[in-house]
């Protein structure tokens, strides 16, 4: 396939570009900052850009088989200035303009309902860590509303807290749920399964809970 990824100087980005070319994918990443992004192969295209351009986003996303983005919040700040749904509506406009589909972006567990059967532990420190990340769930709250409301044959992915570790390839994945007790999973893990879920028909205009 022909895949653009955002984000892909990111954790989650960046797995997601290494493990598309090991796949034979051809890739184009798109970044700020070349120098950022250590994942090299043949097959990859890096496209230097701003994202918040959508016009200079156009060539990136032209007769691409599918977009995968990565874009995220960094801090509070970025959070409290809404960065996710702002950089997510321009890359949702370059898409419209080149007629591009699929879509797959990356958002957080707690922006989606709790599960009805979650262990009493889940069940306490949800709203906690919710209080405490608030901006950046309603920033990832908006997005997700952004994509709704778009053309595309969007996917959101909702992971739980994000790990720095190889890729297993064992994980759970709740369409329009989350799964049960899933508190963690590898950025890796992040970036197969938002990989495995573009030719599955399934995840189309859904948002998707992956967790180990």
């Amino acid at each position: 396939m022909k895949l653009t990824v955002f984000g892909a100087t990111g954790g989650i980005g960046q797995e997601i570009v290494r493990q598309a070319l090991t796949a034979g994918h051809k890739v184009t990443a798109v970044v700020r900052d070349p120098a950022r992004l250590t994942v090299t192969g043949e097959g990859l295209d890096v496209f230097r850009a701003d994202v918040r351009d959508p016009t200079a986003l156009r060539p990136a996303v032209a007769g691409r088989d599918a977009v995968l983005s990565g874009l995220g919040v960094r801090n509070r700040a970025d959070a409290a200035r809404g960065i996710a749904t702002e950089l997510t509506r321009s890359v949702l406009r370059a898409l419209d303009a080149e007629g591009t589909r699929r879509l797959l972006v990356v958002s957080a567990a707690p922006v989606g309902p709790e599960p009805a059967d979650s262990p009493l532990l889940d069940r306490l420190m949800r709203p906690v860590i919710s209080k405490i990340l608030k901006d950046v769930y309603a920033d990832l709250a908006v997005m997700e509303g952004e994509l709704a409301a778009s053309a595309t044959d969007w996917t959101s992915v909702r992971p739980p807290k994000l790990l720095d570790k190889p890729l297993t390839g064992n994980y759970r994945t709740v369409v329009d749920g989350f799964p049960r007790a899933g508190r963690m999973i590898g950025r890796a893990d992040v970036a197969h399964a938002m990989l495995a879920m573009i030719d599955d028909s399934a995840t189309v205009k859904q948002a998707v809970g992956v967790a180990y």
